[in-house]
């Protein structure tokens, strides 16, 4: 299932994956994205948590389909994911909220945050700093796309007023930022290095952030 992935990291390395507890926070753009491409580099303790229903909208930059349109996003992705490596991930169609944020991200080794409002991604962020659990944020506004460690992260404003979804989002700015983001958690995971990225979609580029 994983040979490409086993010849490139070590066999051993990318075995030990399976045994990490991942949760995926928002199961848009870069969630969906981002947690079919873990499972395929040999993930597969991830918990996927997200209120959302699919939306025709959706389908240009995320991982569901037309005929996924009015289905619950993390139920979608749990049958994707299975159907495509045999994992069976975990699916929450919850909101994330003050008194739902502990009981969702119990038990995570590393939170990734692909939330689209700032009042969730705060809850994220103080809740992993206040039990010391590694919480890692994605996001993106118009040309740029930052993956960020939560040490030294502030938590942006929201990038629209009214309808929170309702900004520019390009498909190949999110498969950047998923690609580093992916590289971001591997890191961790099997180095346990913190390397953050910045992304330009205009120029293609990739940036390490350096302290």
């Amino acid at each position: 299932m994983f040979l490409h992935e086993a010849r490139y990291r070590g066999r051993d390395r990318v075995n030990g994956l399976a045994e990490r507890a991942l949760v995926v926070c928002g199961a848009g753009a870069l969630g969906s994205l981002l947690t079919d491409n873990l499972v395929r580099q040999g993930c597969r303790r991830i918990s996927v948590v997200d209120f959302d229903r699919v939306e025709v909208h959706n389908t240009g930059t995320q991982l569901y389909g037309k005929g996924d349109v009015g289905a619950f996003k993390v139920d979608v992705l749990r049958g994707l994911c299975f159907r495509a490596t045999g994992v069976e991930i975990g699916a929450f169609s919850k909101r994330i909220e003050e008194r739902t944020v502990g009981r969702l991200l119990a038990g995570a080794e590393l939170v990734l945050d692909t939330l689209d409002n700032s009042a969730s991604r705060r809850l994220v962020s103080n809740h992993c700093r206040s039990t010391g659990t590694k919480c890692l944020h994605l996001g993106m506004n118009a040309d740029f796309g930052q993956v960020h460690w939560d040490e030294g992260y502030r938590v942006p404003a929201d990038a629209a007023e009214g309808d929170l979804c309702d900004y520019p989002l390009a498909r190949n700015l999110v498969l950047l930022v998923v690609a580093a983001g992916s590289e971001a958690v591997l890191g961790w995971l099997l180095d346990g290095e913190c390397r953050n990225y910045s992304i330009t979609l205009r120029d293609l580029a990739i940036n390490l952030e350096r302290d």
